[in-house]
């Protein structure tokens, strides 16, 4: 039997900062995209990520990967933003059983108008809160962390 690794007051005063901050950025972020266009931001994160893609389609999988959710939440979100018109599925060319997310016109047009707004929040209580060192620095941290979640079995 191994011995509990306890926090010290350092990594337990980082891991309560980090909770407390990621909660409250969130909460926040939530608050801005559902008064400005009511979507949750995981719609919103899905719309972005077709927005970068080629042709602004992305395989369903592939999406829910880079999102970080499983394919049953990512489909019920698409199906949310297809109820209004900002997504559409297709039928993937080179693979008769996928299925391709789609941003539409409406889709697009929706993220132009809600990113300014999302972009002030991220600035506000985020970017524009840090040096650029400690930036780069949170960003390693995260990445570190990042990798070895994705890494997990």
């Amino acid at each position: 039997m191994t011995d509990t690794r306890w926090l010290d007051a350092t990594e337990m005063a980082a891991w309560s900062a980090f909770l407390s901050t990621a909660h409250l950025l969130e909460r926040r972020i939530e608050e801005q995209l559902k008064a400005a266009a009511g979507l949750t931001h995981p719609q919103y994160e899905i719309l972005v990520r077709l927005s970068g893609a080629p042709g602004g389609r992305m395989r369903m999988t592939e999406l829910a990967r880079g999102c970080v959710v499983s394919k049953s939440a990512l489909t019920y979100q698409i199906t949310q933003l297809e109820k209004v018109g900002l997504v559409e599925r297709a039928s993937c060319p080179s693979d008769e059983r996928g299925v391709l997310a789609v941003l539409t016109e409406a889709g697009r047009h929706c993220l132009e108008k809600v990113a300014p707004g999302h972009l002030e929040v991220v600035r506000a209580y985020l970017i524009d809160r840090l040096s650029p060192e400690e930036l780069r620095t949170v960003g390693a941290a995260m990445r570190k962390t990042e990798q070895a979640l994705r890494a997990a079995p």
